[in-house]
């Protein structure tokens, strides 16, 4: 994983995991790595994937059985499209619809070039 400076680490591990739960790798009510599995996976140190579970586990994204772990909870996509959702459009549009402006990009293109991406990173492969 490529950590980029301007955000926490654990914030983009727990990016990472919140991802993984997404695209269904991680599907609900399943066992995630532990915090030493993860940690060692990612290459950093085991208190930072600690953080990064507790800061899903107080968004409700994951929670600890005793002895057992952490787990993906029943609604998790739901808690992470929520709060990433608000992230975006608090932080990241703006900025966005910013560049759009500056650099005379048209609508029409972004939507073509959403498509695109979508369509090459996302859609199965026959």
């Amino acid at each position: 994983m490529d950590f980029r400076d301007k955000q926490a680490i654990y914030l983009q591990i727990a990016e990472h995991v919140s991802e993984q739960v997404l695209l269904s790798r991680w599907p609900v009510g399943d066992k995630i790595p532990s915090v030493r599995e993860l940690g060692s996976e990612l290459e950093v140190n085991p208190n930072t994937v600690m953080r990064s579970y507790e800061f899903l586990s107080q968004k409700g994204v994951i929670s600890s059985k005793r002895g057992m772990g952490y787990f993906v909870t029943d609604d998790a996509p739901d808690k992470i499209k929520a709060y990433r959702r608000e992230q975006f459009l608090e932080t990241d549009l703006p900025v966005f619809f910013k560049n759009l402006y500056l650099l005379g990009i048209d609508l029409t293109e972004i939507e073509t070039r959403y498509n695109q991406f979508i369509a090459t990173h996302y859609q199965p492969q026959p």
